[in-house]
């Protein structure tokens, strides 16, 4: 996944946490993604909320 962001021009998400550090910005993991992948609430970092469309 970092090499297809870094590919197409995206920033990490390293990248964007540090741009967003300080400005109250939110990180919300997609839980249908996390679903699709098998991606798990402990994998991501502790400041990470999971939310669907609705949380949105």
């Amino acid at each position: 996944m970092k090499q297809t962001f870094k590919n197409k021009g995206v920033a990490s998400i390293e990248e964007l946490r540090g741009y967003g550090s300080g400005m109250d910005v939110r990180l919300i993991g997609c839980q249908m993604t996390m679903d699709v992948f098998g991606f798990k609430k402990e994998e991501f970092i502790p400041q990470a909320e999971i939310g669907g469309a609705a949380t949105f």
